[in-house]
């Protein structure tokens, strides 16, 4: 008996991090509107600070280095990727995905370019 009760708690702990845990690191996917993790209010004035004053250094102060975006994203086209953050916060999605597209961040459905979801959990996601 307490072999099966810890068999079925384990496997409920196990689905329950399956369903949670992905949905909480994929928030973000190119939704403007979507908060990620790391969000505070002074992090989210200060990042409308940089897209709206066009200050790629302070973007990429606030990014530290995370995510693939910034390695995609540098001073050249900073004002580019500017221009699909504000055309995603005015609901254009189509628009703004178009100038990822170009950018080279390639959002698909949520999704990169030919990736599948969870290519970056431990795999290598290039």
């Amino acid at each position: 008996m307490n072999k099966k009760l810890i068999v079925l708690g384990s496997a409920g702990l196990l689905l329950g991090a399956i369903f949670i845990v992905p949905s909480k690191v994929l928030a973000y996917r190119g939704d403007a509107s979507v908060k990620g993790p790391d969000c505070t209010e002074e992090r989210h004035e200060k990042m409308v600070a940089a897209f709206d004053n066009n200050d790629y250094q302070s973007w990429k102060e606030l990014m530290n280095g995370k995510g693939r975006v910034t390695e995609v994203i540098n001073e050249e086209n900073f004002s580019k990727f500017g221009e699909a953050h504000r055309l995603s916060l005015e609901g254009k999605t189509e628009e703004a995905q178009q100038i990822r597209e170009e950018l080279g961040l390639g959002l698909r459905n949520g999704t990169g370019s030919g990736r599948r979801m969870g290519g970056g959990f431990g795999r290598n996601s290039k």
